[in-house]
């Protein structure tokens, strides 16, 4: 009799993930997750502060990312990710690259932030115009802003929800509303949708075939350059990052003015 399967589980690849303590969407960052790779997730300590500028830098302090990369060393992650956006913009380019330094040595592996991995992407599209949709303040959103602007990423349009708490809530719809605002002007490359916190696994393949350009969003980069780094694929169908055949969309239709009927239509 056949009792291979009393072996064990196959072995699991894994990925550590440091997170704010307000995460709230572990789940997402599992569906983009193939099988053979295991979520090692752990969180920043509670701070009583909302989303804002000042928040941003509590959580991305480098005793507290190097506190919160040991954590994980015990499961032996073969990468670490800061899941976090504002948190690895919210000190530039330069600010960014420390905080990955201080992971890594923490947990001598290699270490990533969402931040990064945005750049990243962007290079790997060869987009440089890019809207922005964001769940935060303004000043939180300038700061994104600025930290574009060093990388050489043109902003060319921008929508913010102004939130600072509960952002995990916000319904499929109204970030698909504020999408076609930030998109409307300046004929950007891509649109990226920021924060770890708001959801966006579903809406994205829909957003692309309504906008007709790559869509991005802060877990979805995290994932995909983290994944990466292991040499396999993040789970993502009909999103162009992850799938080079989804960047290519068909011609669009013309619109028919009213009573006429276009040719070859029945």
């Amino acid at each position: 009799m056949d009792v291979s399967f009393l072996g064990g589980p196959h072995a699991q690849r894994g990925v550590g993930v440091v997170a704010p303590f307000d995460f709230a969407l572990d789940r997402e960052l599992w569906r983009w997750t193939p099988d053979d790779v295991s979520l090692h997730l752990t969180r920043t300590p509670y701070v009583p502060v909302e989303v804002s500028l000042g928040l941003a830098r509590l959580v991305s302090e480098h005793e507290t990312l190097t506190d919160a990369v040991r954590t994980l060393i015990a499961v032996a992650p073969e990468v670490v990710a800061y899941a976090c956006a504002s948190g690895s913009f919210v000190a530039g380019i330069t600010g960014e690259q420390r905080m990955c330094e201080a992971m890594a040595r923490a947990g001598v592996v290699p270490s990533l932030t969402t931040s990064g991995a945005l750049l990243e992407a962007l290079a790997e599209l060869g987009a440089s115009r890019v809207a922005l949709v964001t769940p935060y303040t303004e000043s939180v959103t300038r700061a994104l802003e600025l930290y574009m602007a060093q990388a050489g990423v043109t902003v060319t349009g921008c929508a913010f929800m102004g939130l600072t708490r509960h952002i995990w809530k916000v319904p499929y719809r109204d970030v698909a509303d504020m999408a076609r605002r930030a998109t409307g002007v300046g004929a950007p490359d891509a649109l990226f949708i920021s924060c770890t916190n708001l959801p966006t696994y579903d809406v994205i393949p829909q957003l692309e075939a309504e906008l007709r350009i790559p869509v991005l969003s802060a877990n979805q980069v995290t994932m995909w350059a983290a994944l990466r780094r292991l040499g396999t694929r993040a789970v993502g169908p009909y999103q162009a990052l992850l799938d080079a055949s989804a960047r290519v969309w068909p011609p669009a239709v013309p619109e028919v003015p009213d009573g006429e009927q276009q040719e070859g239509w029945t």
